[in-house]
């Protein structure tokens, strides 16, 4: 525990660093009041589902069989968006929740289930990733991550994007979103807080002293023409050592992560700034625009121009 303290720092930055990157769209919240006995099942979404227990009990089911069981407080992030069951009762035939009353939360509970005690109430919505990222973070999360975070905190924000559901004003999906990334960032924190080095792929990767301090390094210096030899040498641990480590924690390779978060750092200036190609290629790296563009273009499959443009068009639209 001593130790922890200035490694979670440096997790910490790295992370604020990615979730920098995240866009996310605005977020659909549905509240259910659910009395025993009840089971329901949700399709495949192409984003990740979250399901926060207000009062009662619940069980999450994945269809390769692992279970969370859930009691008041509890928040399950289905971060794949994979299909799943919700039960109080194992026994009870599961009904599709799509085709029960889609009543946006603001408008009040829908109602499900039997005539029996305890009632289970649940907040569910879903994150929309409107920019993808490639770094790892993201896809490499576990299928399903079982929380319990500050109730307090959590319950407001939930009320918050409640209310702000009910306002139908101007701006309110760029509202949402904002409010949407302060919970996802929060929920990642504080499942990242629960790792040991090693575990949950990049996330517990940044816990890791050799690994974390790697990580941060990239992160803070792109544009360097790292080798194996010198990023050993900066964070105490022989070119092997290092190479088999940064593999075995972050699930790629040194190099192939170095590549990742320039063109995704290269990708997050075009989108997001006017700054001329021919200046960017340098920041991530790259002597020349030419390597820089045939990087991106295998990266991306589009031209760094390209890119830009089509995602200013799809921003208008």
């Amino acid at each position: 525990m001593l130790e922890w303290t200035p490694l979670w720092w440096t997790a910490m930055d790295v992370l604020a660093d990615i979730l920098n990157r995240v866009r996310l769209k605005g977020t659909l919240l549905l509240q259910y009041e659910l009395s025993c006995p009840w089971s329901v099942a949700l399709p495949a979404f192409p984003d990740a589902v979250f399901h926060y227990l207000r009062r009662g009990s619940a069980v999450v089911a994945l269809r390769d069989g692992r279970t969370a069981p859930m009691t008041a407080g509890d928040f399950v992030l289905i971060t794949h968006g994979e299909p799943h069951i919700l039960w109080s009762d194992a026994k009870t035939k599961p009904f599709s929740l799509l085709d029960l009353d889609r009543r946006p939360a603001h408008l009040g509970s829908i109602r499900y289930g039997g005539e029996q005690e305890p009632i289970s109430t649940m907040i569910c919505g879903y994150f929309g990733l409107s920019y993808p990222s490639r770094s790892g973070v993201l896809e490499r999360l576990p299928p399903i991550l079982h929380l319990r975070l500050d109730r307090g905190w959590i319950e407001t924000i939930l009320q918050r994007m409640v209310s702000e559901l009910a306002l139908q004003r101007p701006g309110q999906d760029a509202v949402l979103s904002r409010i949407t990334e302060l919970l996802f960032a929060d929920v990642l924190c504080s499942w990242a807080k629960s790792l040991s080095p090693g575990e949950g792929g990049l996330l517990g990767a940044l816990a890791d002293p050799h690994i974390g301090k790697a990580l941060q390094l990239i992160h803070e210096r792109p544009e360097r023409s790292w080798t194996l030899s010198q990023l050993g040498r900066s964070v105490g641990l022989g070119r092997s050592a290092l190479s088999a480590r940064f593999t075995r924690f972050v699930g790629r390779p040194v190099h192939r992560y170095l590549v990742a978060f320039r063109m995704e750092e290269a990708a997050f200036m075009l989108k997001s700034s006017d700054v001329p190609i021919a200046q960017i290629a340098p920041r991530v790296g790259y002597r020349t625009t030419t390597a820089f563009s045939k990087a991106f273009q295998q990266h991306y499959g589009l031209s760094p121009g390209r890119y830009r443009t089509r995602k200013a068009a799809a921003d208008v639209s």
